[in-house]
Formats: structure tokens, sequence, C-alpha cells
């Protein structure tokens, strides 16, 4: 039976943990995490911190305290901050643990006995004024590829380019601003070279199934050549080389820090009270291995780490399957920057926002922005938007709507079914039920997060419709058990909506399974039972004592948003411009007519792969509109919803067919497009839109 171990790239122990890192590895994989619990699997999320190499040293230089002071610091308030934020993993380890020092000294000298490093003497950076050897991060200069004049020691963050410090142009010492000088010293070097033919097969057998940014980063690296690299430095800070005569020299941290996946896992397999059972995650064939991780990332997890463990391949270490690395998350615009105050970390977040509803709003809002093939943008207007027209007008909404009628009603219980037919509105929420829970599964599963929560959310969209077609307000006094019937049907579906939003918001599914008396699952480390699979089935029982859920999810108020905005600096007052689109009179607007329309009718165009041909109720009339939405939503989902069209555009013809309006749609950066509607889901159709 196949088994998931699931990583996150480990977060540097040299500062707190901003949104960026959250949603380029934590979250997602904390998501994929819980869904694959929820799905029965049996499922170990392994993460940790790295606590050495030289960004820990000048951290820990910084601030005036010992690495050891740093990284027992900022561990400790990382796991903390994640933890708070959900983000659930199974163990959560450190590099400075004795474990993980134990075993990266066991790889190094396994390495030793296979002839795969080679000692030699060679050129280094040294300043004179310190006295010490530098490591690449110590060292700034002139990049040998773009002329970038801020280029680190060893990679440049312009361009990207990797190379040997002694290339670097106008070096100069971090540590007193001098010009090094080169000195010889010794090191050993992993012979990289030795897998290019093997690399180049590993990362194309995989390239089918790997995102496309993965694939042409790994690409790009092999077709350059591999080279033996470095396995060791000179510092006081790290895992001592161990072999004599290695004074002052540590491993370096690109060789140990990926191992510490490994080490977390063996301690991990010691607190179950089973040392030998990493051997069962890393050694075994049936173990699917996912790693996430940010693009910066990306040629550590296929390139670097899998050459490591397939140097040990006769014991059986296991590859990475999938490597869904994200890109970049920018903030208002621009990239996050703790030196300009232009950052959010996690736990100034859940300081300002410490209650738990607030939790599940930053998991939404990162899922629905996630960086997924490109790099994406955090705003706090987003942020308000997406909290108030649909956590809380839709979800939320429902949720509190739906248990307080029943609980006025019916005496706080699960009312009963009737023995009748389902009619047509309670056909179109159970497909829109299975389609949403096999499209949430299906997405989750190919790593496309922001499709998945959209999907969630339209089986709450479609919630909010059945309950409004039932009305049951007015059947409680027409026909009761027609009512009855109606909070059943409700009520079941909040159970559905608790199981398939648990991965992305734990702390609103589990009230949601508390309010109609289920037990809690939310993918939480230790469970493992299949609650997914019966995601759709009727499975509440009559009479079941319903409890108050609360507010699921209150607004965010335009002084909130401006206050967190305001606290970003250095803001500088941006040079005017010229509008980025023609501008118009009120005039000119008032000659388009907006109105909403309902769905009546909706199928697809023949010999058309974009189009839907639409039959919309305008309330005065009924029109025909062909709409591009064709890749976008399937035509059972379009069915009754109340759109925003424009009503005075001239007929035009398209495949033969007239179309007596257009269709109001937004799309993000990703291209998903969504449909103009009404958030009040009291408006009918014909009103005037303005």
């Amino acid at each position: 039976m196949k088994r998931y171990l699931i990583t996150s790239a480990l977060p540097y122990a040299s500062g707190i943990t901003h949104l960026g890192n959250v949603v380029g590895s934590t979250l997602p994989a904390d998501i994929y995490a819980r869904y694959c619990r929820l799905l029965g699997r049996e499922t170990l999320y392994v993460c940790g911190s790295d606590e050495h190499g030289v960004a820990i040293t000048i951290a820990a230089e910084k601030e005036g305290v010992s690495p050891r002071e740093l990284v027992d610091r900022y561990h400790q308030a990382n796991a903390t901050a994640l933890a708070g934020a959900g983000i659930a993993f199974d163990v959560y380890g450190r590099t400075t643990d004795p474990l993980h020092i134990a075993t990266a000294q066991e790889f190094f000298q396994s390495w030793l006995r296979k002839g795969l490093l080679v000692e030699r003497e060679d050129d280094q950076f040294y300043d004179e004024e310190a006295r010490i050897f530098l490591p690449d991060r110590y060292v700034e200069g002139v990049c040998p590829n773009c002329n970038y004049d801020k280029a680190r020691g060893d990679q440049c963050d312009s361009c990207g380019a990797y190379y040997n410090q002694l290339e670097l142009k106008q070096p100069r010492s971090v540590v007193t601003g001098q010009t090094p000088v080169v000195r010889r010293t010794k090191h050993w070097y992993f012979k990289l070279d030795a897998f290019q033919d093997w690399i180049h097969s590993y990362i194309e057998g995989h390239a089918p199934s790997w995102k496309d940014n993965v694939v042409q980063q790994s690409r790009s690296w092999v077709k350059q050549g591999l080279a033996e690299r470095a396995a060791t430095r000179d510092m006081q800070w790290g895992i001592p080389v161990p072999v004599p005569d290695a004074d002052g020299k540590v491993l370096y941290v690109w060789f140990e820090a990926v191992l510490g996946y490994i080490s977390a896992t063996k301690q991990w397999a010691e607190q179950q009270g089973t040392p030998d059972a990493w051997k069962t995650w890393w050694q075994d064939p049936e173990t699917i291995y996912t790693a996430f991780l940010g693009k910066d990332n990306i040629v550590f997890h296929t390139i670097i780490f899998p050459i490591l463990l397939h140097s040990r391949a006769e014991e059986g270490f296991i590859l990475p399957e999938q490597v869904p690395a994200n890109e970049f998350l920018n903030l208002e615009g621009q990239k996050f920057s703790k030196s300009r105050n232009w950052a959010i970390d996690l736990v100034q977040y859940l300081r300002d926002f410490p209650e738990a509803q607030h939790v599940d709003i930053l998991r939404y809002v990162l899922t629905m922005n996630m960086p997924e093939t490109k790099d994406s943008d955090f705003t706090w207007r987003d942020y308000q938007a997406r909290t108030n027209n649909e956590l809380a007008a839709i979800l939320g909404n429902y949720v509190n709507r739906v248990v307080q009628f029943t609980i006025k009603n019916f005496n706080g219980a699960v009312p009963a079914r009737t023995a009748a037919e389902p009619d047509e509105h309670e056909q179109a929420l159970q497909s829109a039920i299975t389609h949403g829970i096999e499209s949430v599964a299906r997405n989750l599963d190919a790593f496309r997060y922001r499709d998945a929560l959209t999907e969630a959310m339209n089986i709450a969209r479609a919630a909010n419709k059945y309950f409004n077609d039932t009305a049951p307000w007015k059947a409680i006094k027409e026909d009761p058990a027609r009512a009855a019937h109606a909070l059943n049907v409700c009520l079941q579906t909040i159970r559905t909506l608790s199981v398939v939003f648990a991965p992305f918001l734990p702390h609103a599914a589990a009230a949601m399974q508390t309010a109609v008396g289920e037990p809690v699952h939310t993918g939480a480390p230790g469970t493992t039972q299949d609650v997914w699979t019966s995601a759709g089935v009727a499975l509440l029982p009559t009479g079941r004592v319903l409890h108050e859920p609360g507010i699921l999810f209150t607004r965010i108020e335009d002084s909130v948003v401006e206050e967190k905005i305001a606290q970003l600096g250095d803001q500088k007052p941006s040079e005017p411009t010229e509008p980025a689109e023609p501008m118009i009179t009120i005039d000119d607007f008032m000659k388009v007519k907006l109105r909403t329309a309902v769905v009546l009718q909706a199928e697809p165009v023949e010999k058309s792969k974009k189009l839907l041909k639409l039959q919309v109720d305008l309330g005065t009339e009924r029109r025909q509109i062909l709409a591009g939405i064709a890749q976008h939503y399937n035509p059972e989902q379009l069915i009754g919803k109340t759109i925003v069209v424009v009503a005075n555009l001239q007929p035009a013809k398209l495949m033969g067919l007239e179309s007596q309006g257009m269709v109001l749609a937004a799309s993000n950066d990703s291209g998903v497009l969504t449909l103009v509607q009404p958030s009040d889901v009291g408006i009918g159709p014909g009103a005037e839109v303005r």
C-alpha cells in the first residue's frame, strides 16, 4: 500500500518566516498533507529549521549574539508561528540536533569510502584584517555573468548564475569591507559530474509530470554541465568534517541541510518508540515522496538531493517523485524586503489578528493568490474583498443561515427527509457537489491549489442557491415537511463543505463539523480515517442535535486595510504617470446599460472550445448570449446563476449564431476567469448595475 512522504524546504533560523516563505512551501505542503490524511492515506509531513551556514553567522553578528543563541530563538519562534498558522507537521526538526549531525557525518564518510569525495588544495578568498577565510556569502562583488554589482560569492541574485567565488569581479569582504586576498586551503569536493548522465535521465523521466518551471530550471543546470562541488567550508559554525586534520572545517550547508529531512524523520521515529521506522519512509519503494519548495530551491531538490540519495541506491533510498515548486509572492506590487519594512512576517500577522478565523482567512487569501506558475501579489485590498465577498458572504453566511433557521424552527435538531424523488433544485445541488468534490481532489493531486479552492467555493455557491430556491422560510408556513427536507439537505451539505474545505480552512471546517455533531476531521497529524470518499453522502441522522457555530467570518473594515497599508515603509510617492487606459466621461459610461440576468439554459457551441450558448432572463425579456467561458465553467454550473450583462450591445454573429449581449467577467494574472455576480443573493433579473 502506497504511503505519502511530504517535505517543505527548511526555513532558515536567521529570522521570522514571512508570508512569502509560507506560500512558497509550508502552506501548500500542509494543504496536501491534510488532503492525503482525509483520504485515509498513510502520510508523514516533515520539516525543520536550517541552522547552519553563512546566513546564520551574518545574522548573529548583526544581532550581537552567538549563532547558537540566534538559532535557538528563531527555531522556536518559527515553529510556534507556523503551528499558529495551522501548519501541522508530523515532525519539525533542526539541523543542530545531534541526530542530524551524526546523519550528515555518516553520509560524508560513506562517500569517502566510495571515492566520491576528492581532497585537494584550492584558492579561496581570505580577509587579512579579520584573519578568516571567506565563505561565499561573506564576499560580494560584480557578477561575472551580468555585471550586477551586489552579487554574492557563489550566486547572483539578479541573473541566477552560479560560479566559483574567485570568478567574482571587484570582490569585497562583507566582514570588513576590504578587498580580500587569495590563499590556499584544503577542502573535499563531491563528484557531482560523475552523475551527469544519471541525473539527466532522472529529470527527463519526470519531465512530463513536473511543473514547467521546475523542468526548465533543472534542464538549464544540467545543460551547463555538472562539476565537482565543494562539500566543506572554512568556518567555525557548522557540522565538523569527520576526518583527522580537519580543524576549522565544516560540512558545506548545501550538502548537509537537505539531509535534515532524513534526520528529522529519524527523530520522529525515535519519538514513536520505533527507531528503525524512518527506513519505511526513506528506503521503501511503496513511498511516494513530494518535496515542496520555492523556486530558489529547485536545483537542490531536483539535482543535488537526488544525487546524494542515489549515491546510496544500494540501500534503497527513494527519490523525489514530485517537486511542485512555487514562484515568488510579492507584497502590494513590490518584493518582500525586511530591511525596508516591506514585509509581513508570520509572528506579526498572528499578533495583529489572533482569532482563529483570521488564520483561515490568511490561508484562503494566500491559496487564492498562490504563485503556482508565475510571481503573484498579496494586497490588503484583496484580503478584504475575499474575506467579505467570499468567506463571509458565501460560506459563512450559508452555514449561519442554515443552522440558525434549523435551531429556530426544528428544535435544534436535524429534521427528517421526505421520501419524494429529488426535485430539480436538489438534483442541481447534488450535481454541483459530485462535480465539486471530484474537481477539488483532481486539482489537489495535480498541485493546482487555486483551482481546487475555487471548486470548493463553487459548492458553497450552489448550496446558497439551493437554500434560496427552496425558500424554507416560506415553505415552513405552507408545507413544513418540504421545509424540513430542504433543511436536511442543507445540513448534509454543511458536512460536505466541512470536508472539502478542511485542507484549506481547518478552523472553519472544525466549527462546521461541530455544528452538525460530526467528529472533527481536518487532516491533522495522526489521523488516517477516510472521510473524503463519503463527503458527498448524506450521513447526518435525523434528530441529531445541532450546535451554534457562531460567526465563521466577520467582515474586514476599510479602516483595518488602511492601517495595514500605512504600516508598510519606506513608502515613496510615485511619480505622476499617464493613465494606463484612456479616460472616459460619466456621460460615456452612462451609455452602457448593465443589467443582472439569470441563466436559464447553457450549452456548448459546436466546433468551439471557448464558447457557451446561454439563454438568460433579463426580467422583461429572454436573450441568447454567446460567452467565451467554456474553459472555465461547465454548462450545468451556470444554470440559475445571477450574472451581469451588457444589455444594450449591438447584436453580433459568432460561429453563425447571434449573440444579443455580453457577459461580464474578470480574470486574474493566471488567466483564471470568474463571472461578475451581485454579492446580494436577493438581487433578481433585470436590476440595473451602476
